[in-house]
Formats: structure tokens, C-alpha cells, sequence
């Protein structure tokens, strides 16, 4: 382990953030998308995308070896990575009555994006503070490597 090892990891998690907040201002964008694919010759509205992080590496079993003493292996966590944005599958399309609209259906209908304005905006906050966070993180831990090559003087 390295004396920036925890640099690597804060930095990765700023990554993975601004991952997070970039399909979360793609997803804003797209709220009034109604063609954004062709699925089986028919266009298809703006899906809702969602990023999943998970560890860059180790598992939980490791590191709780290692803090209960059962291990000297040194399991540290090596960050953070995004490991896929799907699609929201689950949720339906919105359906709203403009018949005057070029996509919509027999009945007037059309198929609007399954895109919550208020999650999006909940979720963005919610990666906004975790980045906010992890720069807080990265500058203590700048402070701390300065303060201890001071000592070297």
C-alpha cells in the first residue's frame, strides 16, 4: 500500500460521481424525448437510466477478517467503480392525451419518458453531497501528507 493509496480511492469515488451526475443530467435532458430508439420498427421513448457502484475490489468477509484479527492479509479497499447503467425496465412509460402530436396512438395518447423530474433532482442532490464529501476527504488527507512532510524538516 502506498503512501497515495487513499487518493486512488477518493479519487475513484469522484469519478464514479460525476458518472452518477452526468446519466442523471442525461436522463433531465431527455424528460420530453419520445423518440429515442427503434424497438421492432417502432419508436421508442427516452428509458430512465440508473448507475450501480459496487467495490473496486475485496470482500466484506476480508476486510472483517482483518479488523476482527483473524487475518494479516491487509485487505484494503481499493474504491469505488461503476459497475453498469441499465435501463429502468420496471417502470411504464407515461402516457399523456395529445392527439395533435406526431407519435401519438389511435386513442390520442402518447408515450412519454419514464422520467421523474423530482427523483432525478433527489438523486442529483444526493450524488452532489456524496462528491462534496469525498473532496473533503481528499483535501484532509492532501492537509495530512502535507503536515507530515513538514515534520521532515
Amino acid at each position: 500500500m502506498s503512501i497515495f493509496h487513499s487518493m486512488n480511492t477518493t479519487a475513484s469515488a469522484l469519478t464514479a460521481q460525476r458518472l452518477r451526475m452526468d446519466v442523471i443530467s442525461s436522463n433531465m435532458t431527455n424528460v420530453d424525448t419520445t423518440r429515442a430508439k427503434q424497438v421492432d420498427g417502432e419508436w421508442e421513448p427516452y428509458r430512465r437510466k440508473t448507475v450501480t457502484l459496487s467495490a473496486a475490489e475485496g470482500k466484506f468477509s476480508n476486510f472483517l477478517q482483518v479488523a476482527m484479527g483473524r487475518s494479516d492479509k491487509g485487505a484494503v479497499g481499493n474504491g469505488v467503480t461503476v459497475s453498469r447503467i441499465k435501463e429502468d425496465q420496471e417502470t411504464p412509460f407515461k402516457l399523456v392525451y395529445n392527439p395533435g402530436h406526431p407519435d401519438a396512438n389511435e386513442e390520442g395518447y402518447i408515450e412519454m419518458p419514464n422520467i421523474d423530474p423530482l427523483r432525478e433532482m433527489v438523486d442529483l442532490i444526493s450524488a452532489t453531497r456524496s462528491y462534496e464529501a469525498n473532496v473533503t476527504v481528499f483535501n484532509a488527507n492532501k492537509s495530512m501528507l502535507t503536515k507530515a512532510l513538514e515534520i521532515g524538516k
